[in-house]
């Protein structure tokens, strides 16, 4: 997990996080999810399992809606870097709800541990969670 402390104007300062981030162009979920942990923290990932796909429509009161694809990831190697998003820790799942996290994410981290993969839609007033939906495949 990535406790978002460093930048200034990050949507999410202060709460802990998975790591990840936005698409690059001509760039499938998959190769973002192995880049983007690779750029926050150092690991070269293997074989990133597809557990989810949630949609923030109106995310946060923006205006856009985001499309997150949520992976798990059992293989990978490395060793972990500094991050200029925040600090790195390793979290046991059993602890994950006892961190300032988003409540999205209380609803779909007990998800990723199922064998179905989940389609959720998340509606958020600000930082507020509003209302939810979730289908499992």
């Amino acid at each position: 997990m990535i406790h978002k402390i460093k930048k200034e104007n990050d949507l999410f300062k202060d709460f802990w996080n998975g790591v990840g981030g936005k698409l690059e162009t001509n760039e499938s979920p998959e190769e973002c999810a192995i880049r983007e942990t690779y750029e926050e923290t150092g690991l070269k990932v293997k074989n990133p399992t597809l557990k989810g796909i949630i949609t923030f429509p109106n995310n946060h009161d923006s205006g856009e809606t985001w499309y997150v694809f949520v992976y798990l990831i059992k293989e990978f190697k490395g060793t972990v870097i500094e991050s200029d998003e925040g600090t790195l820790q390793w979290i046991p799942i059993k602890d994950i709800n006892k961190l300032n996290i988003q409540n999205a994410d209380r609803h779909f981290l007990k998800w990723i541990q199922n064998d179905q993969i989940f389609s959720a839609k998340f509606y958020y007033t600000g930082n507020e969670l509003i209302d939810f939906t979730v289908s499992f495949y």
